[in-house]
């Protein structure tokens, strides 16, 4: 049994833990180590328990744990080799035994547990997101990437469950305080997903069974809960994709986990 918490999501931290009976993992560790013992407590779980840290890129907001975390509990860190030298300055020593290279397009396999490696649009060295298999069951983490290709579609249609990035809306972004080369960044291809554009890309890889849908790191300042799951459901209703049946949304929290669920 696969099982599921996005322990924090947003602009100021990112996490995901995901177990079976015999391994656990955490996507990313964006927050302080103390702050991650914390949201582990809230679920129930130990770090000494963790199989590995899997890294998408070297934003600090997915990697300000890692170090900590790495050497306190002598869990392996796998991460790309590009994304390795890219955040070696921001973690500081990891011992050699816990460092391994989880290249682009790939497959590791932890029992009966298959993790893939995928290839997204965001400004960063080498920025690559996970697919996790068990059996007939598959989860999908997809943030931090400024479009969804038909290439990534491919890899992450037909999931029982979707951490979907879901980061802001363009009317709050284009009127709010960044100065316009951030909003430039935002919006372009190596950005982020608005609202919309996150439901359309969903509505291509949804299948026509029960699908849960977590809305991930929504932005501080130019998102809303409620205005994300509104705008989702309004475009995904207007491609026949009806939420509330087979299709549910989530939110999840920068403060708080998810409940931790079976996929």
């Amino acid at each position: 049994m696969m099982r599921f918490s996005v322990l924090a999501s947003g602009s100021t931290g990112n996490s995901i833990y995901v177990e079976n009976d015999e391994h656990a993992f955490i996507v990313d560790a964006g927050l302080s180590g103390k702050r991650m013992e914390q949201l582990f407590s809230k679920i129930d779980r130990n770090m000494k328990q963790l199989s590995g840290i899997l890294v998408t890129h070297e934003h600090i907001d997915h990697i300000k744990g890692i170090g900590v975390l790495a050497r306190k509990y002598n869990v392996p860190i796998y991460a790309n080799a590009k994304t390795w030298q890219a955040m070696d300055g921001n973690i500081g020593d990891i011992p050699s035994a816990q460092r391994f290279e989880f290249e682009m397009e790939t497959v590791k396999h932890f029992g009966s547990l298959a993790i893939e490696s995928f290839a997204v649009s965001h400004d960063a060295a080498d920025p690559m997101f996970y697919t996790f298999h068990e059996n007939d069951r598959k989860l999908v983490v997809i943030t931090d990437t400024g479009y969804v290709s038909d290439r990534m579609k491919g890899i992450i249609r037909g999931a029982d469950a979707f951490v979907f990035e879901s980061n802001h809306d363009v009317g709050m972004l284009q009127m709010g305080r960044y100065p316009w080369s951030t909003k430039r960044r935002i919006l372009s291809d190596v950005g982020h997903v608005s609202n919309e554009d996150a439901a359309i890309a969903m509505s291509d890889v949804v299948f026509d069974k029960p699908t849960n849908i977590y809305l991930a790191h929504l932005s501080k300042d130019n998102n809303m809960k409620e205005l994300a799951r509104m705008s989702v459901t309004q475009t995904l209703q207007s491609c026949g994709i009806l939420v509330g049946e087979h299709v549910h949304l989530f939110d999840t929290d920068a403060e708080n986990p998810t409940t931790l669920v079976t996929v």
